[in-house]
C-alpha cells in the first residue's frame, strides 16, 4: 500500500558554503594554520549542518538508547544471559548505568526506549514497543513485515520529537543481550564480508561461545543475503526491533538537519542500513569512537568515515560516542570564541617572498 511506504526523499545536505566559511575562519584565529587538525575538521562539519559559520554552541544534545532482546541469544553467543537486558535498562532508568554516568559528565541527557525487551518496562518507555525479544536469525526472521516497519516509524518518531523538543544534537545508543550478532551479520552482508571476519568477542565469550556466535552468524548469513537489495526485509530477516528503530532515528535525523555521533558496532550497523534507505545520511554523522568489535572497522571503512577516538570501547549504550561529546563542543566553541588575529593585535603569519 503507497501509505505503507517508508521513503526518505528529497534529503538535505549539509551547507558546503558554511563549511567553506569556517575553513577560513580558522585561517584567521590566532593559531597556526591546521594546527588543531581534525578539531578543526569537526568544527567544519558542524557549521556545516548548522548552515552557518561558526556555529552555534550546542545547548541540548540528547542520547537516546533503543533497547531489545534477540532470540539468537538463546544460542549461546553471549557472555550474558538474556535477562540481564531488562535488568540494565533498570539500572539506566535508575541512574546506575554507564551511560548516565558518561550522558552527565559530557553534558548530554538521556531518554531510554523500549523497542523488544524480553520483560516489562516502565509505560513512558515503552511506548513503542513492538514485541518481547526477536526471532533467532540463524533460522527464521526477525520480525514481521509490520514489525519492522512499526519499528522503523518508532525511530522516526522519537527523532522528530526530539528534534521538535530542541535537541541539536544527537546520539543513538544501543541495549541488548546477543545484539552484537545481527550486527554482524548486517554488517557482513551490506559489505560483502565473510561470516569470520566479522565475529567478535561482544560481550567477553569464551572460544566455545565464539565457534556458537560463527556459526550462527553463517547462517544467518546465507538468509541475509537473499534479501539483500531490500533495506527494510534486510531489517525484518536479520535485525530486530531495536536495530530497526536505530535505523529509522538516524535517517530521520539526516531528513532534520540534525547532527549524530555514531556509536559502535550496533549503532554503525544500523547506520549502513540508514545509508541504504537514505542515500547521502552519512553527512550527517560523525563517527565517535573505533569499537573493538572487527566488524565496527567495516563500518568506518563504508561509510568513509574516520572515528574521533579510539579507546578500545566495545559497551555500546552511546557511551562512546558520549566520551567523544566534549571533544566537539570544543571543536564547535573555537569557532565561535577565539579570538582572531585582527581582533587580538597579534600578527598574522609572515608571507612568502
Amino acid at each position: 500500500m503507497e501509505s505503507d511506504a517508508i521513503e526518505f526523499t528529497d534529503l538535505p545536505q549539509p551547507d558546503e558554503v558554511a563549511r567553506a566559511d569556517a575553513r577560513r575562519l580558522h585561517d584567521t584565529l590566532i593559531k597556526p594554520a591546521g594546527s588543531l587538525g581534525r578539531l578543526e575538521d569537526l568544527g567544519a562539519w558542524v557549521a556545516a549542518c548548522q548552515g552557518q559559520a561558526p556555529p552555534r554552541p550546542f545547548t541540548r544534545p540528547r542520547v537516546v538508547v533503543f533497547a531489545g532482546d534477540h532470540g539468537i541469544a538463546a544460542k549461546g553467543v553471549s557472555a550474558y544471559p538474556r535477562e540481564v537486558t531488562g535488568q540494565l535498562v533498570g539500572a539506566a532508568l535508575t541512574g546506575g548505568a554507564a551511560i548516565n554516568v558518561f550522558a552527565s559528565a559530557a553534558g548530554a541527557s538521556l531518554r531510554i526506549v523500549d523497542m523488544a525487551v524480553d520483560a516489562d518496562t516502565p509505560g513512558p518507555v515503552a511506548n513503542f514497543k513492538v514485541r518481547k525479544g526477536s526471532g533467532s536469525i540463524d533460522v527464521e526472521d526477525a520480525l514481521t513485515d509490520d514489525e519492522v516497519r512499526a519499528a522503523l516509524r518508532a525511530g522516526i518518531a522519537v527523532a522528530d520529537a526530539e528534534v521538535d523538543g530542541g535537541a541539536d544534537l544527537l546520539i543513538a545508543g544501543d541495549l541488548g543481550i546477543g545484539n552484537s550478532t545481527p550486527s554482524a551479520v548486517l554488517v557482513a552482508a551490506l559489505t560483502g564480508s565473510e561470516p569470520v571476519a566479522v565475529v567478535g568477542r561482544g560481550s567477553g565469550i569464551d572460544d566455545n561461545a565464539w565457534m556458537r556466535k560463527a556459526a550462527a552468524i553463517r547462517d544467518a548469513l546465507r538468509r541475509a543475503r537473499a534479501v539483500l537489495a531490500d533495506p527494510i526485509a534486510l531489517l525484518r530477516t536479520s535485525g530486530g526491533a531495536d536495530l530497526a528503530a536505530m535505523t529509522g532515528f538516524l535517517a530521520q535525523a539526516a531528513m532534520r538537519r540534525t547532527p549524530v555521533l555514531l556509536d559502535g558496532l550496533a549503532v554503525g550497523a544500523a547506520a549502513l542500513v540508514a545509508e541504504e534507505l537514505a542515500p547521502g545520511a552519512r553527512s550527517w554523522w560523525a563517527a565517535a569512537h573505533s569499537d573493538a568489535e572487527p566488524a565496527h572497522a567495516m563500518v568506518l571503512e563504508h561509510l568513509d568515515l574516520k572515528p574521533i577516538l579510539d579507546l578500545g570501547v566495545r559497551l555500546g549504550e552511546g557511551a562512546g560516542a558520549a566520551a567523544a561529546l566534549p571533544l566537539l563542543f570544543m571543536a564547535t566553541r573555537i569557532l565561535a570564541e577565539m579570538a582572531t588575529h585582527e581582533q587580538a593585535g597579534v600578527s598574522g603569519p609572515l608571507g612568502g617572498s
